[in-house]
Order: C-alpha cells, then structure tokens, then sequence
C-alpha cells in the first residue's frame, strides 16, 4: 500500500504535471481508477489533473475556507487512492467522486466539532426558494463573490444543507442520509438558510439613489 506520504509527494507532482488542455484525453475514468486503486500513481496524478478544480470548488462551498478547501481537496484524493477500486462503472465516475467528496468534507466538519443544526420541530416548511436562491450561478442581481461571502457567513449546517440541495441538487432524502437528521430537518434547515442569505445578500446590497421626477 501507498504511504500517505508519498501520496502526498505524487498529488504535488501531479499538480506541476497538470495540463488543462490534457485534461480530458487519456484513459477511461474507469480503467484510470482501477488503476489508481491498485497504487499506480500516475493514474492518481491524471485523475487529480481532470477533477481537482472540481472538487476544490465543492470544498471551498460546502467550508467556506480556502486554506481547509485545499486541504480538503488533498484529503478527497488520499480517500480516493485507498476506495478507486470500488468504483464499478455503474453511474458516472463524477457522481461517485462527488460523493466522495461531501463525504470527506462532512467528515472533516464533524471531526473539528462543527454541529449541524438542529430544528426544534421538524414541521416541513415551504422549499420555494428566496431572490433567485435556488440558481445560486444565474443569480442576476447578486455576483458570485457577493454571493460566497454571503454563504461563508452561514451557519456550518445551514450551508451545508443550502449547497447539497439548492447547488448540487440531492434530495431531502439523500441530506438526511448525509448528515445524519430527518428529511424534515433538512426542510426547515434549507428554509432558515434560505431567509439567512436573504438578508445577507440585502444587506450587502447597494443602495440606489432615486431621483425625483
């Protein structure tokens, strides 16, 4: 088995190597991660080159932290390494990484003790989404900077809810799998978040001046 160090030392390897006009010629996702499971760096180092951007910006959302995004995104690929083998070809490798991803990243969050909210009452509340909210990248009023400023101010569970269902598309059912809660939990976490950034993207709106006339 691969030494989490020289995993490390190949992942940085595979960083300088990374060509982005490279990045979608090669070898199946498939044939690539059964070779990365079976320790061949350099299929690691080609997965790391197509999908690290991926998986960063996932990070960097669901933490709300570049610096932990990046270790994050490091640490997705060290799981990786160890569960390629599993990986059977049956959905897209893309989805399969994804989930590897939040997985990691829930994990890491759980760890350093950041609690998921809790409702007092799981009553489920209306999913109609606040200012365009539920299209975070086609927001036309709010840019996406405004907008990741706004969802680093959110509570951990209240983010993470937030970007599960209105960014990468889960269902209530599939949060609650994740994050160990309710379906209707997950609801009233998304209602709450949704209002939160509502009134944090308000706030951070620019004020027009209305002339007369």
């Amino acid at each position: 088995m691969i030494s989490t160090m020289n995993l490390y030392a190949g992942l940085r390897e595979a960083v300088h190597a990374c060509e982005p006009e490279e990045s979608g010629a090669g070898s199946s996702d498939l044939v690539l991660s059964r070779r990365a499971g079976s320790g061949d760096m350099s299929a690691l180092g080609e997965l790391y080159c197509r999908y690290n951007r991926r998986v960063y910006s996932l990070c960097r959302r669901m933490a709300a932290n570049t610096a932990e995004a990046e270790d994050l995104t490091q640490e997705v690929f060290i799981h990786l390494s160890h569960e390629a083998g599993t990986f059977r070809g049956e959905s897209a490798f893309t989805t399969w990484l994804h989930r590897l991803t939040v997985n990691v990243v829930l994990m890491y969050l759980r760890k350093h003790k950041r609690r998921f909210e809790r409702s007092t009452q799981d009553k489920e509340m209306p999913e109609q989404a606040e200012l365009g909210t539920e299209r975070p990248g086609g927001m036309p009023v709010f840019d996406r900077l405004e907008l990741d400023r706004a969802l680093a101010a959110l509570p951990p569970g209240y983010r993470a809810v937030f970007v599960l269902f209105d960014v990468e598309g889960y269902t209530h059912d599939e949060i609650a799998l994740l994050l160990g809660c309710s379906a209707g939990t997950s609801k009233s976490q998304l209602h709450k978040a949704r209002t939160k950034l509502r009134a944090l993207l308000r706030g951070r709106q620019p004020r027009r001046s209305h002339g007369k006339g």
